[in-house]
């Protein structure tokens, strides 16, 4: 059986430590993406095909010539904010390259996908932890494209026979441990990465979007999941696949939550420099708590997240962006971003 996996959004930041994590594993991922938020200098563990999921006749020569056995699928806009004001944007690119996608699958008899998903499927929670029985009530369309193609792949398995596994991830966060690759958002709207550019003197301060919420410090919190812990739960959902394994859908979270003065007091903590945080009022349609009910992943994948502690997530992340500050000023230097 081939060992090749075909990665869409592979320049990107999940992507290209998936890509990494793949390679460890005795795989070769082949990283297709449009270089529009990847960075091609991050793809460093296969083949890379420069192009989009709009263009089928590119697809069905990258799966065909690749001999490809599964996809990861990670190619999307992920710009919550943006697909309020431009909702189409996120349905073309999310939805109708993702159907273009599995359609090229069925043709060239390619079977398996492992799906970049989100908590945001499940909008605004009636309760948490949140497991994977709670009900899907996007609040946006980027939430909402996902869950679309939750429910395509369920219906191309019952059609095509399509084997998937959707992964809704919580925070994805910190960076490569062996400083490889990393977070570079354009604009970056995560908050380690803003907490830790404004402890940096990279920015001015960083916002603490509402202190009032009915949590222990008043800020909201949120389960943060390494982003090495995000790749390899994608290598062993591919591995269960091919090995013949049926279609799941799961939570990637530990269950944990840190407020946003945690993350703050945490960067401070470890980078020994000062965070101007600012308090500001609390932004539309964001909950109070997200934290994963993981259990399911641990049982069906063997998966148990083993960087995501806090610690171990903002001590990463500001160690890369240390580099690459350090990079950034060296005359003809180059990161080593996604």
């Amino acid at each position: 059986m081939s060992t090749k996996v075909l990665v869409t959004g592979g320049a990107g930041y999940i992507g290209s430590h998936a890509c990494k994590a793949l390679a460890a594993a005795g795989f070769i991922p082949v990283t297709l993406d449009n270089l529009v938020h990847g960075h091609e200098r991050a793809v460093k563990w296969g083949p890379f095909v420069k192009g989009d999921l709009a263009d089928k006749a590119l697809l069905l020569q990258t799966l065909r010539d690749h001999e490809v056995a599964a996809v990861m699928h990670f190619a999307a806009y992920a710009y919550v904010g943006e697909s309020m004001d431009d909702p189409g944007k996120y349905f073309r690119n999310n939805v109708t390259n993702t159907i273009n996608l599995l359609d090229t699958m069925v043709e060239t008899g390619v079977g398996r996908i492992v799906f970049s998903s989100t908590c945001a499927t499940y909008g605004v929670p009636d309760e948490v932890p949140i497991g994977e029985d709670h009900p899907q009530q996007p609040i946006n369309p980027y939430g909402e494209s996902k869950l679309f193609i939750e429910r395509a792949l369920r219906w191309y398995g019952e059609a095509h026979g399509i084997r998937a596994y959707a992964l809704r991830y919580f925070n994805a966060a910190g960076a490569d441990p062996d400083g490889e690759i990393g977070e570079d958002h354009d604009p970056e709207t995560h908050l380690i990465p803003l907490v830790i550019q404004a402890a940096l003197g990279q920015r001015d301060n960083v916002k603490i979007f509402g202190t009032d919420y009915d949590t222990p410090d008043g800020s909201a919190v949120r389960d943060y999941i390494h982003v090495t812990d995000l790749a390899e739960a994608h290598v062993s959902a591919i591995s269960r696949l091919l090995e013949g394994g049926d279609s799941q859908f799961l939570n990637l979270g530990t269950g944990t939550g840190h407020s946003v003065k945690d993350v703050v007091s945490a960067v401070e903590r470890i980078s020994g420099l000062q965070v101007n945080a600012i308090e500001a009022p609390r932004r539309a349609g964001d909950p109070p708590i997200l934290v994963a009910k993981p259990g399911a992943a641990a049982e069906v994948l063997g998966w148990i997240p083993r960087h995501s502690d806090l610690e171990a997530i903002v001590a990463t992340a500001l160690r890369w962006h240390q580099q690459q500050a350090v990079g950034a000023a060296l005359p003809g230097s180059q990161s080593t971003s996604a």
